[in-house]
């Protein structure tokens, strides 16, 4: 079976469709979200191709929770792996804007959260990379090492001079 277009998130079911329903999961790692053709696997061993069209207010990313099919016996979803990523939380303004800088130098892509995220603090999180876990340690910049299921896929950084 072809999937060609998100048929919602589980995030948009009431929790009384959600405590009735059969979801079948579709495990992918944070990188193949931004892949709009590709061979995917649910939990259950069906696999489906997805050959995803660009839909209005969506950015053609997957999301967790997304919903790529729905059936009478249930539902097929997107389930995002954790990803291993640096959370950083440095303790100045000062501090965040060397941080940020020196890391930008390496095009590694990175995203914010305030005090009202899931994380509980203003940080910056990015893939792991020992040579940042080695720069962050060498400054005394304050991170932690965790696997988080990001809500944005990271991406490479296109770059030119």
């Amino acid at each position: 079976m072809i999937v060609e277009e998100i048929a919602g998130n589980l995030a948009e079911l009431t929790d009384e469709e959600r405590a009735r329903v059969h979801v079948e999961r579709v495990m992918l790692p944070s990188a193949d979200l931004v892949k709009r053709i590709q061979r995917v696997t649910t939990d259950h061993g069906r696999e489906l191709g997805l050959r995803l069209k660009a839909a209005p207010g969506r950015d053609g990313d997957l999301k967790d929770g997304d919903i790529l099919l729905r059936e009478d016996a249930g539902l097929v979803a997107v389930a995002v792996l954790p990803t291993d990523v640096l959370v950083i939380a440095p303790t100045s303004v000062l501090q965040m804007g060397v941080t940020a800088h020196s890391l930008g130098n390496r095009h590694l892509q990175s995203q914010f959260f305030d005090a009202d995220s899931a994380y509980g603090a203003d940080v910056m999180v990015v893939q792991y990379d020992h040579t940042v876990q080695d720069w962050l340690e060498h400054h005394g910049v304050p991170f932690e090492r965790q696997q988080r299921v990001m809500p944005v896929p990271f991406r490479h950084a296109e770059h030119t001079h």
